[in-house]
């Protein structure tokens, strides 16, 4: 049936809505996730000894490829990229394993294992489109929980500090996040319209002053030179291919492939957009090739898409593209201008945190609400959910569970979203696939 009122509006997905709401939309996204780029690479400082001068210079790069590959997902030219609001992070993952494989050999082979990486993608996707009928909601919506649950404890660790480190669980700290968290709250409740809209990046803002205002706010003077800083091509040098060394990588770039599939299903039902997973999915994971090579040759780890920004379109409910294009655009400035990248820096990770915890709880309601058009009554689906959940809940709360796991063995078992979503999907596939046809799997209640 032809519905021509629909055909004459805009989706609101492909919106374009006037400069002062891009760019202050866009600020947003880009402060809520900014600490990611930044963390990211002063692990991969500290850890492997780099230069202050070779640390901005990765800082700049990382910047500049979470940029342009968030340009990528919201354009989505020739099928690269899926044209939703996706931001594209440095994966916490990959830059432990980046260490990991430069620590075992050197940052040659390292640089030269994310390049394999990229390329495995392409070699890897289609064997994996043809695994998407084993995504059904069920699936999709325990892994958002249990992205929700591990985000949740990123965040809480910002706020905190590790466990036996000086300082942890300071009262100043948990006064920060809760002000930041409550004056979030306000500006939801009490404001109107755009302002409303924008309450995620007023609440950041506010608890940055708070930290100011009770001397939590630690920055030092902010050197004006240099003021631009560009990233250089191949900056450890050519790189060497060792299939052996990047097998870790490449094992990781099919868990993210699992994870662009609850993340594009995820971010279409926040945009309504209607996702046909094997049209879809694969443009989000050729975005994510395509940049993850690309910052490889300017000495970055994987470039992905991030589940994180999912809770700020669903708490915003602003849904336009274009917004994450604005995203994108400030992320290559930041990464081209030194001065502003340290002066992010300096916003208190206790504030971010705060903010974070907002915004992935969010995450986890639309695994809830996925969840909640699933049959739990259903003998099965109940089965499938349970073992899920305890498959990925496990590792996220008691971390070092496989520790006594071969490395490669424990980087797989010891990914709870991972773990979570291939239980889910093999229960899937057992309860729904084998044996007598019991109908497609996860299917929502019956009425």
């Amino acid at each position: 049936m032809n519905h021509p009122e629909k055909t004459s509006s805009v989706p609101e997905v492909d919106e374009k809505l006037p400069l002062t709401k891009l760019v202050a939309f866009g600020l947003q996204h880009v402060l809520v996730m900014a600490a990611s780029p930044i963390a990211s690479v002063f692990l991969m400082a500290k850890a492997l000894g780099f230069s202050s001068a070779l640390t901005i210079n990765l800082l700049s790069a990382t910047f500049i490829m979470c940029g342009i590959g968030t340009l990528l997902q919201s354009f989505g030219p020739r099928g690269i990229g899926a044209r939703l609001p996706f931001i594209m992070l440095p994966g916490g993952a990959p830059i432990v394993l980046f260490i990991l494989i430069a620590q075992q050999t050197d940052l040659q082979t390292a640089a030269g294992a994310v390049l394999l990486t990229g390329v495995a993608y392409f070699v890897l996707l289609p064997i994996f489109r043809r695994c998407l009928q084993y995504f059904p909601l069920v699936v999709v919506g325990t892994m958002l929980l249990l992205v929700s649950i591990n985000l949740t404890k990123v965040s809480g660790i910002l706020i905190t500090g590790n466990p036996g480190t000086p300082g942890f669980a300071s009262p100043q700290n948990l006064f920060l996040a809760f002000a930041t968290i409550a004056c979030t709250v306000l500006f939801s409740r009490v404001l109107t319209g755009m302002w409303r809209q924008l309450s995620i990046l007023l609440g950041l803002i506010a608890g940055t002053l708070v930290a100011i205002a009770i001397g939590a706010f630690h920055a030092e003077p902010i050197p004006l030179w240099p003021l631009f800083s560009a990233p250089s091509l191949l900056p450890f040098g050519m790189p060497k291919f060792d299939i052996i060394a990047a097998l870790p990588l490449i094992i990781f770039s099919v868990i993210s492939m699992v994870e662009a599939t609850g993340q594009t299903v995820a971010i279409g039902e926040a945009v309504g957009k209607d996702i046909d997973q094997k049209r879809d999915v694969p443009k989000t994971i050729r975005g994510d090739a395509v940049i993850s090579f690309l910052g490889g040759l300017f000495g970055t780890s994987l470039i992905i898409t991030s589940g994180e920004n999912i809770g700020v379109v669903r708490a915003t409910g602003v849904r336009s593209r274009y917004v994450t294009v604005m995203s994108g655009l400030i992320l290559v400035v930041f990464g081209l201008l030194a001065p502003l990248t340290k002066l992010i820096s300096f916003v208190p990770e206790a504030v971010v945190g705060g903010t974070g915890v907002i915004v992935f709880a969010i995450v986890g309601i639309m695994g809830i609400d996925m969840l909640r058009r699933v049959d739990l009554r259903d003998h099965a689906n109940m089965y499938i959910v349970a073992i899920a959940l305890s498959a990925g809940l496990l590792p996220i709360l008691i971390p070092g569970l496989y520790s006594n796991f071969p490395p490669n063995v424990r980087m797989l078992l010891g990914n709870g979203v991972a773990m979570g979503a291939i239980a889910a999907a093999l229960m899937n596939f057992v309860f729904f696939h084998i044996g007598r046809g019991r109908g497609k799997g996860g299917q929502a209640a019956h009425h």
